[in-house]
């Protein structure tokens, strides 16, 4: 970041504009000092304290830019009630035409011009001259003002567009920086899918080899103890070997944005317990049943119901407003369900409360050859259903 005066006047536009009113009044002074005296106001103190009063609309040029307009044209009546026009009423008419031409759209920079010039010219034209002006044709005035007023609503445009094409160019290289990076992440996960398919291949052939030892060694252990032992020993060289490249690809697959793995243990079943618990201590009344006699499930499948069942009732706690739960554990043997229902509001006009976590809920489903229903409850509430296909823990591939 910047700093110096420049930058401190960046960050408080009001005083730098009021800085600016000031410098218009000093130059106010040093113009009058300039003049020779016979061409002084005759109230010298109250033409110079004038000034002040038509530098004014400078301070407000960006805080209310059309009340300073307003002001600016306002004090058009002081040369007919004084005489002759202070220097920073003109000062200040450029300063307005160029900020409003600068800032604001086309149409809208023209009407402030026309507002601002088209009185000057009237009242140049009407107002009786001064000594100084006494030989010069009043028309002369009018379109030596108009023509101010053109020079300053054309330097404001042209700053317009620069800072429009500036703008424009600084978008376009942020848009070219977000481009590359997003191409140079896709990159990366494309090659790190490469690595994570290859590894898998590897993994998988590992896994292949130990069954098919473990059934051999199995099968031979009774009538040649030797050979079993060497195949167990092989088992036991490839288990670490495929140890070894699930942490490679899990280091493969694993992001920068990703944070820090937790070193306790998965929740499973008797997390869910637990977790109706919490919610309960919440404030949300839950009820959990469980149908059929919980076997020995694989520890994805256990996470997987943990899971589902804690993105529901934390939806239900941030949606449902006053309502109950109920959460259905089911064991038949071949499959596990898993049911969330509430009494609560259902869900919202703009769809699926879920969101977000209703696609992490499908992915785990379907990874075990699941099915998910979630969707609004007949008699009001939500519903979220799984059911998962379970194979008995310990059966042969």
């Amino acid at each position: 970041m910047t700093s110096g005066p420049r930058a401190w006047l960046r960050g408080h536009p009001l005083a730098a504009d009021v800085l600016l009113a000031g410098g218009l009044v000093v130059a106010e002074v040093v113009l009058t000092a300039l003049t020779p005296r016979e061409y002084w106001p005759g109230r010298l103190l109250a033409a110079l304290g004038w000034s002040v009063v038509c530098a004014a609309p400078v301070v407000w040029r960006r805080v209310a830019p059309w009340a300073a307009v307003g002001m600016a044209v306002a004090t058009l009546a002081v040369p007919l009630l004084v005489g002759p026009a202070p220097t920073a009423q003109g000062l200040t008419f450029m300063v307005l035409t160029y900020t409003m031409a600068a800032a604001g759209p086309p149409g809208t920079a023209a009407v402030a011009a026309l507002a601002l010039w088209v009185p000057v010219g009237v009242t140049s034209a009407a107002a009786p001259p001064d000594e100084l002006l006494a030989e010069v044709n009043s028309t002369y005035l009018v379109l030596n003002n108009l023509l101010i007023g053109v020079v300053s609503y054309s330097v404001g445009r042209a700053v317009h567009a620069r800072r429009a094409s500036t703008e424009a160019l600084r978008e376009r290289a942020r848009a070219a920086e977000e481009n590359q990076r997003s191409l140079a992440e896709r990159a990366v996960a494309d090659e790190r899918r490469r690595i994570a398919r290859e590894l898998h291949d590897v993994v998988a052939h590992h896994v292949s080899v130990m069954g098919v030892l473990a059934t051999g060694a199995r099968r031979v252990l009774p009538r040649d103890p030797v050979a079993a032992d060497g195949a167990i020993a092989t088992i036991e060289e490839t288990s670490r070997a495929t140890l070894r490249e699930l942490r490679r690809l899990l280091d493969v697959l694993r992001t920068d944005a990703e944070p820090a793995a937790d070193l306790a243990p998965q929740p499973g079943l008797a997390g869910i317990e637990a977790l109706v618990e919490q919610v309960r201590e919440a404030g949300l009344p839950v009820t959990l049943r469980v149908r059929g006699t919980p076997g020995a499930l694989e520890e994805g499948v256990a996470l997987t119901l943990y899971r589902i069942t804690q993105e529901a009732l934390t939806n239900t706690l941030k949606h449902a407003g006053s309502a109950t739960v109920q959460v259905l554990l089911g064991f038949d043997g071949g499959t596990v369900d898993v049911e969330i229902t509430d009494t609560g509001r259902g869900p919202g006009p703009d769809g699926d409360r879920i969101g977000h976590g209703l696609v992490g809920m499908r992915e785990r489903v379907a990874l075990y050859g699941g099915v998910l229903r979630t969707g609004a409850r007949p008699g009001g509430g939500f519903r979220v259903s799984a059911r998962i296909p379970v194979d008995p823990r310990g059966a042969a591939a």
